[in-house]
Order: structure tokens, then sequence, then C-alpha cells
């Protein structure tokens, strides 16, 4: 039996080849919708075919989900805590098949899609203590014998967008949170991983049925942005969490606003690693190669562009070249490989066009810079010296393309890093207290995510994720990320025997 087969197998899904359906369709019994090919970006072939969902599957689930609602919300948010836990459970004894699904479909490194499953099984842990602390707040009343306290109530049915690059774990930070917050979840996964999206709802979908509860994860997979679009017109899903790129994030957030619904935006990073010349290169190298290179530059959190102080650049150059040298390009599911493929064809054209304009730029590429030529969508880990005011540095390529450039003074390097539309994940390495400080300062990083002495890539659940400008201004997974799923009320209890007027108004024949 393949890999592949064998991985499916073994989460429950019927492995067929590229011309038949995946034999059951998880969100609906009465699909008309078309096939939809999944594909191995490492070999390019496909790996089965999903039916589509069509414009009366997408009826049927919000009717589903809306009824579920009904009874969920009423839920004790600790019991729906418990049934989090239950998942996290079963994720883990499906870690190692899941996360080898991951690097199959996605073409991740067999690390890094474990280490996906891991965020989603980290996330249900947060989820379950989250759900015995969903605080409200108590506040005097100006009033005598009056009592004033706000609490959080369950803000309705959630549509959650996923991106290919991390396309179960994105889920996981939203789906968790909003189902202890009373929430349920319609999950419109990225057309390029469907069978990552159809594995995890399975497994959930079999803890909630059997304690009881069904319909409160639901899943609609599309290939057609018109269908797609659908849901994010609907007035009936109060929030719209979106990972993905700008342009579309900007026609999400419109269509939402239309309805004065709520978005999370999760959209581009541009993210730069300053090294000053107090840096521990040694550190520096090894988080900037991890930044750039893990999974084939294609994280929304991916170091794109390096700032390094005159003193040191040929020292790092040196080093960093040295290292991209080492890196193993290949199947993903090799344990040595450190580089997997771009998802796809279009992926590769846009890191070519990329390449393209350095030379026309008249950039001096050190390492890298070509197109593999072997079966899927293989090219080579790029360094480029570059100059902040290029173009193609101040956008975002996804692709592992690593601009470098060398500053003088510290404000000269925030000056750049600053720079750009984009505002998700920065970071300094420096041994200057002083340096370090300043960089995480109101003058410092006007980034999400500032970092010192740890790279761009890698944020941990517990703090919220998401970033500024560009980047959307959403927040996921951890701190107080759970209130946007949830709609907050101000009570006011009057336990007395008269009825005084804020402010001190009289009113009428009032005392």
């Amino acid at each position: 039996m393949s890999t592949v087969h064998a991985a499916l197998k073994a989460l429950g899904i019927q492995a067929v080849n590229s011309g038949g359906s995946t034999g059951k369709h998880w969100w609906s019994d009465h699909s008309a919708g078309p096939l939809l090919q999944s594909i191995n970006p490492a070999t390019g072939e496909a790996i089965a075919a999903v039916r589509c969902c069509a414009a009366q599957d997408y009826e049927h689930i919000v009717a589903q989900i809306r009824e579920s609602f009904t009874t969920w919300r009423m839920v004790p948010a600790p019991k729906r805590g418990e049934l989090v836990r239950l998942i996290g459970q079963a994720l883990r004894e499906k870690k190692d098949q899941l996360g080898t699904l991951v690097s199959l479909e996605v073409g991740k490194i067999k690390a890094e899609g474990d280490g996906e499953v891991q965020e989603m099984i980290d996330m249900a842990d947060f989820a379950v203590g989250q759900s015995r602390m969903l605080y409200g707040a108590t506040m005097p009343s100006e009033r005598p014998a009056h009592r004033m306290s706000e609490q959080w109530h369950p803000l309705g049915p959630v549509g959650v967008i996923t991106a290919f690059n991390f396309p179960v774990a994105v889920w996981a930070w939203n789906a968790f949170l909003a189902a202890v917050s009373g929430d349920p979840v319609i999950w419109k996964p990225s057309p390029k991983a469907p069978l990552c999206a159809i594995a995890v709802q399975q497994i959930c979908n079999q803890v909630m049925e059997q304690q009881g509860y069904s319909g409160m994860f639901s899943l609609f997979i599309t290939d057609q942005p018109s269908l797609a679009e659908t849901m994010v017109r609907d007035p009936r899903l109060p929030l719209i969490s979106f990972t993905g790129s700008v342009p579309v994030g900007r026609h999400v957030a419109a269509l939402v606003g239309q309805r004065l619904g709520r978005t999370l935006l999760e959209l581009s990073g541009n993210n730069a690693v300053i090294v000053d010349d107090s840096a521990d290169m040694d550190l520096a190298v090894r988080a900037i190669v991890f930044g750039a290179v893990g999974t084939a530059g294609q994280r929304c959190t991916t170091t794109r562009r390096v700032l390094v102080h005159e003193s040191c650049a040929d020292e790092l150059l040196d080093r960093l070249v040295k290292a991209y040298k080492q890196v193993r390009i290949g199947n993903p599911l090799d344990a040595d490989v450190l580089l997997g493929p771009l998802i796809d064809h279009v992926a590769v054209e846009a890191y070519r066009a990329a390449i393209d304009e350095i030379k026309k730029e008249g950039g001096e590429i050190l390492h890298g810079g070509r197109v593999l030529n072997r079966p899927g969508f293989f090219v080579e880990p790029t360094i480029v010296r570059a100059k902040p005011q290029w173009s193609l540095v101040q956008r975002e390529t996804f692709a592992p393309i690593l601009y470098v450039m060398t500053y003088g003074t510290l404000d000269e390097a925030l000056a750049i890093q600053n720079g750009v539309p984009q505002g998700l994940s920065s970071a300094i390495f420096t041994n200057n207290l002083r340096h370090g400080e300043r960089f995480v300062s109101a003058s410092g990083s006007d980034c999400g995510i500032a970092n010192v002495n740890i790279g761009t890539s890698g944020a941990e659940i517990g703090g919220a994720f998401g970033g500024e400008k560009e980047t959307g201004g959403g927040r996921e997974a951890g701190s107080d990320a759970w209130k946007a799923y949830m709609r907050r009320q101000t009570n006011t209890v009057n336990w007395g025997s008269d009825l005084p007027l804020a402010q001190g108004i009289k009113f009428g024949s009032q005392p």
C-alpha cells in the first residue's frame, strides 16, 4: 500500500484514483458539485478527487448550523471545553497520519506537518482552559442600589476561510475558540488542501457525535469564487475569519462590511530580521534559515528581508550562503529533507517572475535562483543582495527568496523595516539591551509580532497572532483573541425601590 493510501485509510478516508470521489460527502448527502483534484506538489500527481459543494449544499449547511447554534449556545462553557479536550485527544492519536497527509497534500516537510498537528493539539488544550475563563467584569454604579457588570455571550455561526500553507492549524485557532465560546463553525478550506480538511472534520465530528452534539463543525469545499462569496455575504454568519492575500482580504472586508458583519483578517507578511553589530551570529543564521526556507517560503511569517549592520554584512552573508548550500531539497517525507516543493505551478511561475525582476533591477543573486527540472514544483532557496526601494522588496512573494540589505544606524534599520505596506512579524538579533528594548517600544517595530533574538516564524499559540497595516489587524489563537467570537453585553441591575437616573438627571416629579 502506498504512503498516500495508507495515510488516507488510517484517517478513515477512502483512497481512490484521480477519477473518483472520496466516497462520502462529509458536508452533505446529496451533493451534485464537480470533482476537485487534490495534487501532491512533490510529484505533480493527483492524490484523490473530492466532490465539491453545490449551492444547495451551502444552504443545507447553514440551515443545519443555525439549528445547532440554538442548542450549543446553551451548553455550559466548561462542558463545551470538555468536548474540545476530547477532540484534542483524538488528534493526538492521529498525529502521525495527519502530519503525513499535510506533507503529502501541501508539501511541508514531515517535521512541519507533525508540528502543525501539534499546534492543533496545543490549541485544543488552550481552549479547554479558556472555557473556564470567559471572564466578564463588574464596575461601580453611580446610582444607589444598582449593580453594573458586563458578560460575554456566544456570537453565532462563524465562517472560517483558510489558506493552503496551514491547512489545519489556522482552522483550529478559530474553531476551538469559537466552540468553547458557543459558536458552531463552517469551514471553507483552500481548494489546494481538501483532504486535510476532510480528515480533520471527520475526526472532530466523530467525537462530537459520540457525545451527542452533531452539526457543530461543518465543511464547505468549493473552488468557485462565486460560491465562496455567497458565504462571505451571508448575514446569517456574523463573523468571517479569512486567511489569504491582501487583494482577496480587501474584497472580503468590503463585502462583510456592507452587511455590518465582523471580520478577522490574517493577510500578507513581508517580515524582516534586523541583525546589529552585537548580534549572536550563530543564533541569527539558524533563525534566518528556518524563517526563510521553512514551508518553502510559503508562511505568512516567512523571513523575506534581512537588514544587517554594514560592519558585519560580509560575515552574515558568508554564513547564510554556506548554510543554504547544505539545505537538502526533495521529498518532504524524507527525514533529511529541509525544503519541500512550492504548492503548484502558479507559485513556481511567481518565483520565476520574481527572479527575472531581480535580474532586471541589477540584484546580485548569491545563491539559488533556479527552478529545478524534476517532477513536482521545486525551486532553489535564493539569497539576493537587494535595495529597500525595489518594488518586489515591497511586495510579498510566496517563495523562498531572501532579500539582504545593509544599514548604518538602528533608526535607518527601523525605517526600512517599517517602510513596507505589511506589518505582521519582525525580529532583531542583538546583545545590546537598548536596541532590544527600542525594537519592542512604541518607536520600534510597527508589526503585530516583534521578537528579540528569535526569528519571525514559529509563533506560539499562547500569544495573540496577527498584524497591522495591510496584514489586516486580526488577532487569533491566544491572549484575549476569544473575545472576537463572542458578543459583549453590559448589564445594570436595580435592586432597590427607587428609580434614580444616571448623570443626576431629574425627570418630572422624580425626587
